[in-house]
């Protein structure tokens, strides 16, 4: 009997186990001190919940070369977005009252980290940035949700 049991319990956490991984999906990004993100395009499926972490891998502090990563609603200007966020250095360069951001991390210096999590929108593709003054035009990507 204790056997059985066994077997239903190691059969119920690994399909628990499965229905997690189907359901959540963990990403990590990472920004260095030469405006570039490692990714420049990242796939999810509608509805999951993605657990986001970025990496600066860089040195250079927050105040020199700081990034962050902002996830934009379709149809948004990356050019006119930058050029808003750059008037908003006390909001870490996220323009307030936005509706054009999904979401988006804190503004990091090297060697800092931090995580987001969030439900991905429905499919389509987004473009997402890093919103530091000038850092748009190249640390840039799409993220395709299915």
């Amino acid at each position: 009997m204790r056997f059985l049991l066994s077997i239903l319990t190691i059969f119920t956490l690994a399909l628990s186990s499965a229905a997690f991984a189907q359901d959540t999906v963990e990403i990590t990004i990472e920004g260095n001190d030469k405006m570039q993100f490692n990714l420049d395009e990242i796939k999810v499926e509608a509805g999951q919940t993605v657990v986001l972490t970025l990496k600066h891998v860089g040195k250079l502090p927050k105040a020199a070369m700081g990034h962050n990563w902002v996830l934009l609603t379709q149809g948004t200007d990356i050019n006119k977005f930058g050029a808003a966020a750059s008037k908003f250095a006390g909001n870490e360069y996220i323009p307030e009252d936005s509706e054009n951001v999904i979401t988006h991390t804190k503004l990091i210096g090297g060697g800092q980290e931090t995580t987001i999590e969030f439900t991905a929108p429905e499919a389509g593709t987004y473009d997402f940035i890093c919103s530091f003054p000038g850092h748009y035009a190249m640390m840039k990507g799409k993220f395709i949700v299915e």
